[in-house]
């Protein structure tokens, strides 16, 4: 009895614990996109509006650092406290924006920005940043160098970015061949293998999802899940493991009656992928997701989010704000994490060991 008694009183501390706090941002129309760490309290954050905010400490205050009216900045990704870059999502697309660059680097932490030149077919857009830290030999000791993937665009072209010298230099590539028209997340274990979420077709009445992987650092991409289902992309991916790896399915379906709502999920490294319900419902539509463990997770959506305990077996709704576009996991000196998800705002998760 005295021990079920302390159980009791220990859940609120649990449920406390686990509760998505919201940040004290700027007020935003819309969805906002990305937002990256280098450390549990420094941290940056994107919008459509050109402007690019970071913190010191934890999210507690945010300061605008940089604003470029007619950007749509739709990622962010920093290697250090001072060397960044964002990612633009270019013209004729969203009404407003007249920016046609679509990377800026950063080497004094985002007060200001440069255009990144690249070799290589013009990319249009880009929608995801991802930076690989690669261990090399250098004069005789141990040293590490960064390798920069960007993906793009939503609505098309598909293109990669690649830098394989911590943002030096850079090239592109045209993914369409490989059957990515549309690009909308990346992430490398390495900087030869990684995973693409893209989708079929630039009409999207004929587009399936689609889950594309390279072994040769981008040049070449292998189709490893394909929706059978019209109106369907794919958006963002988790990977809590090297085995275990999950990406929402976003449907633009106008029929009502197409309801059903899937996660891809994987178990082999993402040799082979699964599709497991989310939830039946036509108002429903996917956008980011994060997990922290193979079983513990969020996906951002419209009208509301979703987590689960249980690797997707089920699934209940989280108060962690509208249309989370991305979330992030930090691991903290005591063993823990904080998570941060950003969509119409900021919000914020702590969770020691």
């Amino acid at each position: 009895m005295k021990r079920l008694l302390l159980l009791l009183c220990l859940l609120p501390l649990f449920a406390s614990a686990q509760t998505w706090q919201k940040q004290p941002t700027e007020p935003y129309r819309g969805k906002q996109d990305d937002i990256c760490f280098t450390s549990p309290t420094q941290g940056w954050y994107v919008n459509g509006a050109g402007k690019i905010y970071g913190t010191r400490d934890g999210g507690q205050h945010w300061q605008k650092l940089y604003e470029k009216p007619g950007t749509f900045f739709r990622c962010v990704a920093f290697i250090d406290s001072l060397r960044g870059f964002a990612g633009n999502i270019g013209t004729q697309y969203f009404p407003g924006v007249t920016d046609t660059i679509p990377l800026y680097a950063t080497r004094d932490g985002g007060r200001s920005l440069a255009p990144v030149q690249y070799s290589g077919p013009t990319v249009k857009g880009l929608c995801a940043l991802e930076v690989v830290k690669e261990q090399f030999i250098n004069a005789g000791n141990i040293d590490y160098r960064y390798h920069i993937f960007g993906g793009g665009r939503v609505g098309g072209p598909g293109f990669l970015l690649h830098s394989p010298d911590n943002g030096d230099t850079w090239t592109s590539r045209d993914l369409r061949p490989f059957g990515a028209q549309f690009v909308l997340d990346i992430k490398m274990f390495t900087p030869r293998e990684g995973f693409l979420c893209a989708g079929s077709d630039v009409a999207v009445d004929k587009a399936n999802a689609l889950i594309l992987y390279t072994k040769d650092g981008g040049q070449t991409w292998q189709k490893r899940y394909r929706s059978t289902r019209p109106y369907e992309i794919t958006w963002k991916q988790s990977w809590p493991t090297r085995k275990v790896g999950y990406v929402t399915i976003q449907s633009y379906n106008p029929d009502t009656l197409v309801a059903q709502r899937y996660v891809a999920k994987t178990t082999n490294g993402g040799k082979t992928w699964k599709e497991i319900p989310l939830v039946k419902s036509a108002k429903v539509r996917e956008f980011g997701v994060g997990f922290a463990d193979d079983k513990t997770g969020w996906i951002g959506a419209a009208p509301n989010g979703f987590g689960t305990r249980d690797g997707g077996k089920t699934w209940e709704r989280v108060d962690f704000g509208n249309a989370v576009n991305k979330t992030r996991l930090i691991k903290t000196p005591d063993g823990g994490y904080v998570a941060y998800a950003i969509g119409l705002n900021v919000y914020k998760l702590s969770a020691p060991k």
